[in-house]
């Protein structure tokens, strides 16, 4: 039987289904993954080292077996702080004002990449299926290969692609994208995102994409597919009956005496909107004064990336906000935005989600968001809130039964908030009962199970089997 090997910047030890941590995103979805499969998850401990050495730190937490190396304050800098958070995540966030572009910042990456490649090879047996996620390793496959190994390897992308137009602007993006033909399979969250990968491979390599996304390339064949990331439904709807998230809902309701609530749960980042969205919340109060008063906004962001300074002025500017905000709409008794820059234990939030009346879910770009999903699930189907999404959140093709937004739009966002505070409670079912199918239907394990068939059962090629991770 293979053993599965997930390759991922940070790894992220199991907590008990209580405790405090990353909400949602690859932690949730890989955790319940490898309880079900024998094999490692590696990764960078999070932690600087004065001289990198590869030292191994072994752990085994709840089912799972993690492997962590510690790196260089150089290291961090320049691999994470800048290609990784201050290059790739804006150019994929399509913010190329923001993307900065440093040769030093290159080498940090690719030295880091090759770390992470000399220091997991020991660890993978020729059997194994690896299985890499994300923009911070892009080349990481490349590198293995060139130190012999033949394992089937896939890469699965968390962020959006852009557009060709955009990806060009990259120095070197033609090596970028050619090491990334070392995987077997290459994943994206969204039929958008592929489609934006694909183009480049054709304008910009001259390669032929064959039927269902398949692509030889120095006589191999990848492929290339949309694999849309779900949550872990059965965990996370467990912890929204338990007695914790019943207290979170118990005290979040009576703070706010009767008035509906919104809600909002996102990383600090300027992809996520958030300052469109409070000057939305902003022009609801002003449009409505008549029920301007009977809504608050909580809007819980944990900080994220602070030794980046375009975060540094994310936080700066929604304080800001925030302070003008309530100053012009707030009273004695009443103040309308809730802004709290901290996490929350999972089960805390599902009672928040379920206390709140809407879910306002609207970032600028994202690749998927399993905030929103979340949300749906978190949900008492006889009396549901609403969710409004972005459209520009990869959730948003999976979900066409929220309310749509253009988050860009303040007055649209504005008059979707009253329409949403407003409907009718057979409307709210209606559209809930679908979007939980959804949600339940499409989770982390069809997610999970959907990449590792395409990994094992090479589509391009020779089939391998059925039952290798059974």
């Amino acid at each position: 039987m293979s053993r599965l090997i997930v390759i991922s910047n940070r790894v992220s030890v199991p907590k008990a289904a209580g405790a405090a941590g990353a909400q949602g995103g690859l932690a949730v979805a890989l955790n319940s993954a490898l309880r079900e499969n024998r094999g490692i998850w590696f990764g960078w401990s999070g932690q600087e080292t004065e001289e990198f050495t590869g030292h191994l730190d072994m752990q085994r937490n709840d089912g799972v077996t993690t492997a962590t190396i510690d790196l260089e304050p150089q290291d961090i800098e320049e691999y994470y702080n800048g290609y990784a958070n201050r290059t790739l995540w804006p150019l994929f966030h399509y913010r190329i004002d923001l993307t900065e572009y440093d040769r030093n910042f290159g080498e940090g990456y690719e030295r880091v990449n090759r770390r992470f490649a000399d220091s997991v090879r020991p660890l993978i047996d020729q059997d194994d299926l690896v299985w890499v996620h994300d923009y911070h390793l892009l080349p990481l496959g490349s590198m293995l290969r060139t130190q012999g190994m033949k394992n089937r390897m896939g890469l699965f992308l968390h962020t959006p692609w852009p557009p060709t137009r955009l990806l060009v602007s990259l120095p070197f993006h033609e090596r970028l994208v050619e090491s990334m033909l070392a995987y077997d399979v290459i994943g994206f969250q969204t039929e958008e995102w592929l489609g934006s990968f694909l183009h480049y491979l054709e304008k910009e390599m001259g390669l032929e994409i064959g039927a269902d996304g398949c692509v030889e390339y120095q006589g191999r064949r990848i492929v290339a597919r949309a694999f849309p990331i779900g949550i872990d439904f059965a965990e996370f709807t467990e912890g929204a009956n338990s007695p914790e998230a019943a207290e979170a809902h118990d005290k979040l309701k009576a703070s706010v005496r009767g008035r509906k609530i919104l809600i909002g749960v996102d990383r600090l980042d300027y992809s996520k909107g958030l300052g469109e969205r409070f000057e939305s919340f902003s022009r609801f109060l002003a449009d409505n004064p008549e029920e301007a008063s009977k809504a608050v906004l909580l809007q819980i962001a944990p900080p994220s990336r602070g030794d980046v300074a375009s975060y540094q002025q994310i936080r700066e500017d929604l304080e800001r906000k925030t302070g003008h905000i309530n100053g012009a709409h707030a009273d004695v008794a009443f103040v309308p935005i809730r802004y709290v820059n901290r996490g929350y234990p999972r089960r805390q939030l599902a009672g928040f989600y379920r206390a709140a009346e809407v879910g306002l879910v609207t970032p600028l770009r994202d690749g998927m968001n399993l905030v929103a999903k979340e949300y749906v699930a978190a949900q008492k189907p006889d009396n549901p809130g609403v969710l409004i999404l972005s459209q520009f959140a990869g959730a948003a093709l999976q979900m066409e039964d929220a309310l749509l937004v253009n988050p860009h739009s303040l007055e649209h966002v504005s008059e979707t908030i009253k329409l949403a505070l407003n409907m009718p409670i057979a409307e709210r079912r209606a559209r809930h009962e679908k979007l939980l199918a959804s949600v339940r239907d499409e989770d982390v394990v069809h997610w999970r199970e959907q990449f590792v068939k395409a990994l094992f059962g090479s589509p391009c090629g020779t089939d391998h089997g059925e039952d290798a991770l059974a």
